[in-house]
């Protein structure tokens, strides 16, 4: 290892540490930043969601291809010159990504991430391999822990620092998403050029490994992007989906291709013998647990605003009290490795995650109370410190030759990698399904809306069956089309549905949280209700308007009766009223009756028609108010689904540390200083 003269070691372990952290921290960091900016960045730049979606994609996905090829790059020609030269990819690509909005390029701006993406994939592992190699021995666990404090505090903080430079610097200044790096970047060149030491490299490297380096990023990056589209509730189906079957098999041809090329290489870009040792296996595959852990922890936000009862935006605050614990737990477990091992440690803190991930599952999701909720963070995020700063380093550097440190470390951040692609795939299904099930709920809380009992309606419909059962008055309109204006027809909608909802509205109801669900509910309602009232009242004035047209049709009928029989001769003698007379005026006398009921009939029906549109309106309001009188009822089932939701995914995390408790009974620290692999 490399040894620091006593005279000035301190200042320079101080400035190494620092550059390193700092580093460390922005590559981090730059995993979540412009999370809360993405729907703001496709606005601006003028693409959908399925575009807008690769400017993290690819980030994710040359960030992994580019683990594994700095790492041996950095075991080459040392630590120092790759280090620096990932900081300047860093830099250089915030440059360009920052730019992007000045000339409105997407293209610009996913360019930018590559070469982003490619610089932070170097930066952890060669951070990682400094630190496990040049402080002394006895304080590698707490130098190892102080790092992956910072990057464990970066990675959980990324998002809430994106949301306040957008806060800072307003929502169409995104840029400084990126340009923040520039000065840091910058820094870390200058003092880094003059102050990190140039570690030994291997005296006699072999011929690069150019065709095993093409093959492995190949392989990685069609493995990475596979499994970022599966969906694992969903899973047989999409397996079938052309974003995933094809390179999952390209993954799985390339594999024997690349174990047999890198067998023959000189200088392997990866050493096959990490997954023949036990002690490294059990050090990988306990990596890939740490990344789907670490997962669980970019839903905290949601989970903290669903059981407070606060609104979207606000559970940014509660990621801080996380990433305080985190970074409190990694230099701790850092002191502790060195005094008792790798391997307890990491047990112990797993077992900590563990209790963490119950307590919330089974009490914070029951509670929604403060304590509770800071009482799973507390433990989670202290579990997490451990678990994900120095332990995993140390044991990954205890089992392999100094001279790998890189690479070694390298294959570790890759493993870990791969579980943070995979484990949103899982747990973003169970907020899903339980999002599902909350509208279910919803829509069975939410009174069904129906047509207005207008009291017009009701009269003409009661006149309607007294003329039915007049038979003078049946006979005259049996031609006449009586309308049915019990108007129960026409308005059934179904919210949970979402048919034909304009896509704003869609999202709006996807998007809302335990705050908000009602007006969400009040806003869609509103919608359908405008969206079909229209149809049902130019029904129901349709069968109005046939019911006027025959009314006058049977108005014209009686006034032509009566002239015509008015028009009869008398069949009497002058001056004289014999029986016919009577009869005419009788059945005059009833016409007129018959035609003035009809007269008024009409009348009604024309008010009918006038209030029908009003009548809706004030039903429309009705029914919003019945919404604001059920609120609390919805907020409350909105607030259970979504607990079970968590519920179910932090069990998943508590499954996942219990399996790495089960695997880690099985390594055993080295006796010796002497690494297991030693070739």
């Amino acid at each position: 290892m490399v040894r620091l003269n006593n005279s000035d070691s301190k200042p320079k372990l101080g400035m190494l540490m620092l550059l390193y952290m700092l580093g460390v921290f922005m590559g981090a960091i730059d995993t979540g930043i412009i999370t809360p900016a993405r729907t703001v960045i496709q606005a601006n730049l003028g693409v959908e969601d399925k575009l807008g979606i690769w400017m993290i994609t690819i980030f994710t996905l040359a960030y992994a291809a580019s683990i594994p090829v700095s790492g041996k790059i950095a075991d080459r020609i040392g630590r120092k010159h790759v280090y620096l030269v990932c900081i300047t990819l860093f830099g250089t690509g915030s440059l360009i990504c920052g730019l992007s909005s000045n000339f409105e390029s997407f293209p610009m701006l996913l360019t930018g991430r590559v070469i982003q993406a490619i610089g932070g994939g170097g930066i952890m592992p060669v951070a990682n391999a400094e630190f496990g190699t040049t402080f002394p021995e006895e304080k590698r666990g707490m130098a190892l822990g102080l790092l992956g404090g910072v990057y464990g505090l970066a990675n959980i903080l990324g998002s809430s620092l994106g949301s306040a430079i957008l806060d800072i610097w307003g929502m169409d200044n995104w840029q400084y998403l990126f340009y923040i790096n520039l000065p840091i970047s910058v820094t870390i060149i200058v003092f880094g050029i003059i102050f990190l030491p140039v570690n030994k490299t291997a005296e006699k490297p072999g011929k690069i490994d150019l065709l095993g380096t093409v093959v492995i990023v190949s392989m990685i990056l069609s493995l990475i992007y596979g499994l970022k589209n599966i969906d694992f509730f969903d899973f047989v189906n999409t397996l079938k989906n052309t974003s995933v079957y094809p390179y999952l098999i390209f993954f799985v041809i390339l594999l024997p291709a690349f174990i047999f090329i890198e067998k023959r290489a000189q200088d392997p870009i990866l050493n096959l013998k990490y997954f023949t040792s036990p002690q490294i296996l059990i050090t990988l595959i306990t990596g890939f647990f740490v990344g789907v852990c670490m997962m669980g922890m970019i839903f905290v936000p949601q989970f903290s605003e669903n059981a407070l009862h606060i609104a979207t935006g606000k559970g940014g605050y509660f990621v801080t009290v996380l990433g305080i614990f985190t970074a409190i737990g990694a230099p701790m477990s850092g002191k502790l490795v060195d005094r008792y091992g790798a391997g307890k440690i990491l047990t112990g803190g797993f077992l900590v995650s563990l209790a963490g991930s119950l307590f919330l599952a089974f009490a914070a999701t029951e509670a929604n109370s403060l304590a509770t909720v800071l009482v799973s963070l507390a433990l989670i995020g202290t579990g997490l410190g451990f678990v994900m700063g120095s332990p995993l380093n140390y044991m990954m550097l205890g089992n392999t030759r100094q001279e790998q440190a890189n690479s070694a470390l390298a294959a570790l951040s890759l493993v870990r990698s791969i579980g943070t692609v995979i484990a949103p795939s899982i747990m973003i299904g169970f907020i899903s399904q339980a999002g599902i099930v909350a509208q279910h709920e919803l829509v069975n809380l939410l009174p069904q809306p129906s047509v207005p009992a207008i009291s017009q309606a009701v009269e003409l419909n009661k006149t309607f069956e007294e003329m039915k059962m007049d038979p003078r008055m049946a006979d005259m309109l049996k031609d006449v089309k009586i309308p049915d204006l019990s108007m129960n027809a026409g308005m059934k909608f179904d919210i949970n549905r979402g048919e034909g909802l304009p896509a704003d509205l869609l999202k709006s109801m996807q998007t809302a949280d335990v705050t908000n669900i009602k007006d969400k509910a009040k806003e869609i309602s509103s919608y359908m209700f405008d969206r079909n009232t229209p149809a049902v009242i130019e029904d129901i004035r349709s069968g109005i308007k046939q019911g006027i047209d025959g009314i006058n049709k049977g108005i014209t009928g009686i006034d032509t009766a009566i002239s015509r029989m008015e028009a009869m001769p008398d069949a009497s003698g002058p001056g004289q009223v014999g029986p016919d007379v009577q009869g005419r005026d009788a059945a005059l006398t009833a016409m007129k009756a018959q035609k003035s009921k009809l007269a008024g009939t009409l009348v009604k029906m024309e008010e009918l028609n006038n209030v029908i549109p009003g009548e809706f309106e004030k039903a429309k309001n009705d029914y919003l108010a019945k919404i604001d009188r059920i609120g609390p009822q919805l907020e409350q089932s909105f607030q259970t689904s979504l607990s079970t939701g968590f519920k179910q995914m932090y069990l998943t995390v508590a499954v996942f540390c219990l399996l790495s408790i089960l695997l880690l009974l099985m390594y055993r620290d080295p006796v010796s200083h002497e690494p297991v692999l030693k070739d």
